[in-house]
Order: C-alpha cells, then sequence, then structure tokens
C-alpha cells in the first residue's frame, strides 16, 4: 500500500494532531452552519491562519451530511510541477496529522481512460492545493473516500469532461481548491476579487482571467458543468489576507461559494 505522507504539516497547518484538530474546531464553531448541503464547492488553500476560517465557512455544513457524503472529488491547481493536463496518484493513502485518507483508485482508473488524465507523481511533492483541504474532511465526514487531482495545462472542456465523469450522486461531494487574487494592495484585490466572485455567481467562466485566481482552470470547468446540469451559485465568504493579518500592501485573496 502506497501512502502520501503529509508535507504541508507544522507549516500551512500544524503538525501535532492535538493542536490540529483543535485549531479546526474552533473555526468551526465559529462560522454559520445553516446553509444547505452543496453539492459542489469551491474553497481556498492558504495557511490556516490566513484561510482557514473562510475554508470553515465553506465546510461547516457538511457536519450535516456526515455519514452521507461518502466521496470527495478534489480538484485544484499544479503549482509546483509543470502538468499537462489532470495528473493524478497511484497512492492508496493520503495521510495528515489526523490519520489516513483511503484514495479511490477505481475512480482514478476509470478516468485514466481520458487522454487528458495521467499519473504524475511528482506533482503532489509540496503542493498545498489539495492537502490543506484533508484535516476539513476528516473532522467532518465519517467515511470517505478521496479523488485527488491537479490541475494543469489542460482545457475547460478537458477539466469539465473529468468532473462530469466523477460527478456521481448526493454521495459525491466535488471541491475545487483555488485562492483569489494574488499579491495586490488590498483595494485592487477586494475589485478583482469582486469581479471573479461576479463571475462564478453567473457561471461565466470565461470572465476571469489569469490574474484572478490561482484555481481559475478547474474552476470554470465546474462552472461549465454546474451550468450544463443547472446548478446555482451562492457566496459564502470573500475576504483576503489584510482581513486576517492586517497587511495591506500584498495580500492573497479567498472565496467560499457553494454550488447546490
Amino acid at each position: 500500500m502506497i501512502t502520501r505522507e503529509p508535507m504541508m504539516a507544522g507549516t500551512f497547518y500544524p503538525a501535532n494532531p492535538k493542536e490540529l484538530k483543535g485549531m479546526l474546531e474552533g473555526f468551526l464553531k465559529a462560522v454559520n452552519t445553516d446553509h444547505p448541503i452543496p453539492k459542489a464547492i469551491i474553497a481556498p488553500h492558504a495557511g490556516y491562519i490566513y484561510s482557514g476560517s473562510i475554508a470553515a465557512e465553506a465546510y461547516a455544513c457538511l457536519a450535516k451530511a456526515r455519514t452521507s457524503i461518502k466521496r470527495v472529488i478534489l480538484l485544484g491547481p499544479a503549482h509546483r510541477y509543470p502538468v499537462y493536463g489532470i495528473a493524478a496518484t497511484k497512492a492508496d493513502y493520503f495521510a495528515t496529522p489526523l490519520g489516513k485518507v483511503k484514495i479511490d483508485q477505481v475512480a482514478i482508473s476509470d478516468i485514466l481512460s481520458l487522454p487528458q488524465v495521467e499519473i504524475i507523481e511528482q506533482a503532489y511533492d509540496r503542493e498545498n492545493a489539495l492537502e490543506v483541504h484533508l484535516p476539513f474532511f476528516q473532522v467532518l465526514l465519517q467515511d470517505f473516500s478521496l479523488v485527488p487531482l491537479l490541475v494543469g495545462d489542460a482545457s475547460i472542456i478537458e477539466i469539465a469532461e473529468v468532473i462530469e465523469k466523477l460527478w456521481g450522486g448526493p454521495e459525491t461531494l466535488v471541491v475545487v481548491s483555488s485562492d483569489l487574487s494574488h499579491y495586490e494592495d488590498y483595494e485592487r484585490a477586494q475589485y478583482l476579487d469582486k469581479q471573479t466572485a461576479n463571475a462564478i455567481l453567473n457561471l461565466s467562466p470565461d470572465e476571469i482571467n489569469f490574474e484572478q485566481a490561482c484555481g481559475r482552470m478547474p474552476i470554470k470547468g465546474l462552472l461549465t458543468v454546474a451550468a450544463k446540469k443547472g446548478l446555482k451559485a451562492t457566496l459564502i465568504d470573500l475576504r483576503n489576507s489584510g482581513d486576517m493579518a492586517g497587511h495591506n500592501d500584498r495580500v492573497v485573496g479567498y472565496g467560499a461559494f457553494h454550488f447546490r
């Protein structure tokens, strides 16, 4: 059995299991849990001190689906390794300080039939886009498997095809991992992030440009599928690192969105 060990523990989030669980519980207790259960979510992937509370806003309602969500499709941008298409892994488990998450290799085998999907293990090394979400799922969901995918140079149609193939029913949650604007001043970040939020709410993938989101391609793929399936997007939270850490000269934007 192959296990991908945690690489962001101790930097993006606490490495101590008790401290990590306590931090997550603190985030989740402080946010609104009344949202209906979404079919899909967009949530940020920065260090918890910056975006943990925004991610908690996206995820807290999943406690009500603790036993019904059995699989999470998690797509994020490949930040550190050049990926042409969409990268998958042969690993059987993805570990965090809270334990191991089983990877759905049956689902991965299914999408490997698509030419845009291939096994690229190097893409997962030192990659935060997927790992930082896992502790939230481990705390909120009881028994689930994971399909972790890293999106690189792929078209909207290719990404949407993968999402549709994995879509499933209410047992499957689709999550896109993305931060929004990067290293703008506070006012510019607010402007760009509002533009991005409007594009997401209007299910308009063509209105999201390079500077607006690092995960813009998986977001665009999700918006394409959501529009096709008649889903509606809801804004859950929209802030930036200036709101969280108090530095306003070079901030990163964070958004949380639900699709039902």
